[in-house]
């Protein structure tokens, strides 16, 4: 796919695990083009997740090189990684990571003021977005009062209150009941495609892997075709 927006060559990770080496992703190549929407599926602790981070810049390759639009990622310092990260890129993980003592609206919030974005500004994006996700009856909610499923929609809105160019999703129904995760996977193609960002989300759940554009199976390190 020439021109991709996100392109990885060659890459390589692996953990230490006392005195054993463990090789989590091996020469991994990947091509997502921009505004695709790619599901990664494999079985538990072949690397998804790992996969994911590195894509987002929350951890840092052994080998290999990972760009994202203009930005090659393994080239970059920790502090253009953390500005990159804030700036460019979504997440949404299975555990929504909400922070207790903020309402919705404050958790929605939060990226754009740790980017020292004005308040108003801040605070209106965050609100729009909420109401576009369900939950503009529930701005002033705190997590412990929301369901899992309005939950995971305050983290969605997080997610995409820098209006970020690229969208991570880690098992991001992993944790919801069928009825929820299906009105979940909806949202996530609705925003996708109305946000015209590019998504690679890692689930084991085929229903929402199989609305994606492209499914890769993830094993032995590598990516394969589904």
């Amino acid at each position: 796919m020439t021109g991709a927006f996100v392109h990885v060559a060659g890459l390589n990770k692996s953990f230490r695990a006392g005195r054993e080496t463990i090789h989590v992703l091996r020469d991994l190549d990947l091509e997502v083009g921009a505004g695709e929407m790619v599901a990664v599926i494999g079985a538990s602790g072949v690397g998804k997740s790992t996969l994911l981070h590195l894509l987002g810049g929350l951890d840092t390759v052994d080998a290999g090189r990972i760009r994202i639009g203009e930005v090659d990622v393994t080239a970059i310092d920790d502090a253009e990684r953390v500005a990159f990260r804030n700036r460019r890129v979504g997440f949404v993980f299975q555990f929504h990571h909400l922070l207790p003592e903020f309402s919705a609206l404050e958790n929605a919030e939060m990226p754009m003021r740790i980017a020292r974005q004005p308040a108003g500004e801040a605070r209106a994006r965050a609100e729009r977005l909420l109401r576009r996700v369900g939950l503009g009856e529930r701005l002033a909610h705190r997590p412990g009062t929301l369901s899992g499923g309005e939950q995971q929609r305050v983290a969605l809105a997080r997610a995409l209150v820098m209006e970020p160019s690229l969208l991570l999703a880690d098992e991001p129904t992993g944790d919801l009941d069928e009825h929820t995760a299906d009105a979940l996977h909806g949202l996530l193609r609705d925003v996708h495609r109305e946000w015209h960002i590019t998504s690679v989300i890692a689930t084991h759940n085929m229903r929402l892997a199989t609305a994606c554009d492209r499914v890769l199976r993830l094993a032995e390190g590598r990516l394969h075709p589904a």
